[in-house]
Formats: structure tokens, C-alpha cells, sequence
């Protein structure tokens, strides 16, 4: 399988389900050739705060800095055919529906739409105001997914860790994983 993959972990509150997809992906290694992983500053302050550690420093993928633009994601060439921004902030939203590419996360996603690629936003805010839902239909016009970090309780989990991996279970389906979960009436 070719897969080639970018994620990008802003600073919305939610690193557990960041935490959970790169070790999961970790877990799947042979489902895809190729992961690039970038994370702003604030991402890296909230998981420290929220987890309590920096386990993403001891995992065996390559981050890229926020302003790297000469990462292979940051141009159409290089292929990459997935993106998934977990969890990612309205801020970050709102510039990618703007077309705003000022840094590495943006310019890939950019990338990502304009190559007709799967760009996967797990946004995670709550309320949503109306900007945030006209910039939600703007990048849904434009092809991504929007696919907000909204636990299931079906599995009836029994921890958080098993809550935020219905989060991350669907991400990883729409990525295209084939993953074993939880599966409604099966």
C-alpha cells in the first residue's frame, strides 16, 4: 500500500485523541509508506498540560516544524494523499476555508485540497457560532471532512482512553485504515 500520510495536531484542547491516533498509527505501520507529522507550539503546551507528558517525542515518525515549508507535504509533487488535523482549532479552520497558507499546517492542507486529496478536520470546539459552521460548509464545499471529535457510546466504553478511540477509530476509517472497532449491529 502507498498510503502517504500527514497529521497535523494544533493547540485545541483534545490531545488525547492526537495521543491515540499516532499510536495507533504506530500500530498499523503497514498500511502506509510514508507519515509526516507537524505540531504547532500550543499543541505541544496542551498536551503537556491535558496529558502530562511529551510521549509524541519517543515515537518513531518524523515531526516537522510549524514554519518548514520545504517539508515534502508542503507541495502537490510529493504525493501525499491523506491529511487528518486532530484536533484541530477553529482558528486553524477558519484559515484553511480563507485559503490562508501561512504556515506548514495550512499549506498542506491547501495542498491537500487542491489536489483533490482527503483532508479530515476533527475540529474541537463547543458551541459552535456561525462563523465556525459557515467555515466548516466552505471546507466541506471544497472537499474535506469535517469530522468533529464527538465520542460514540455504542461500544459502551469504560474508560476515556476507550472514548476518545470512537473518535479515532472513525478517523482512521475515513482515512481508509483497515482497522478492527467497534461496528454498529455487526
Amino acid at each position: 500500500m502507498s498510503k502517504k500520510i500527514i497529521v497535523a495536531i494544533t493547540g485545541a484542547s483534545g490531545s488525547i485523541y492526537a495521543s491515540s491516533l499516532l499510536h495507533k498509527l504506530a500500530l498499523h505501520e503497514n498500511q502506509f509508506t510514508e507519515l509526516g507529522i507537524v505540531m504547532s507550539k500550543n499543541a505541544k503546551d496542551v498536551w503537556e498540560t491535558e496529558l502530562g507528558n511529551h510521549d509524541y517525542q519517543q515515537l518513531p515518525f518524523r515531526f516537522y516544524e510549524k514554519q518548514d515549508f520545504s517539508a515534502p507535504f508542503a507541495s502537490g509533487s510529493a504525493g501525499y494523499d491523506t491529511m487528518i488535523i486532530v484536533p484541530c482549532s477553529m482558528g486553524t479552520l477558519g484559515r484553511i476555508a480563507s485559503g490562508i497558507s501561512d504556515d506548514l499546517i495550512t499549506r498542506a492542507a491547501d495542498v491537500i485540497l487542491k489536489e483533490r486529496r482527503r483532508l479530515i478536520l476533527a475540529v474541537r470546539e463547543t458551541p459552535y457560532n456561525l462563523i465556525h459552521i459557515k467555515n466548516m460548509e466552505t471546507v466541506t464545499l471544497a472537499g474535506g471532512i469535517i469530522c468533529p471529535a464527538t465520542p460514540s457510546f455504542y461500544s459502551k466504553p469504560n474508560s476515556i482512553e476507550e472514548v476518545a478511540n470512537t473518535v479515532v477509530d472513525r478517523l482512521l476509517d475515513l482515512a481508509g485504515f483497515d482497522i478492527k472497532s467497534f461496528r454498529w449491529g455487526l
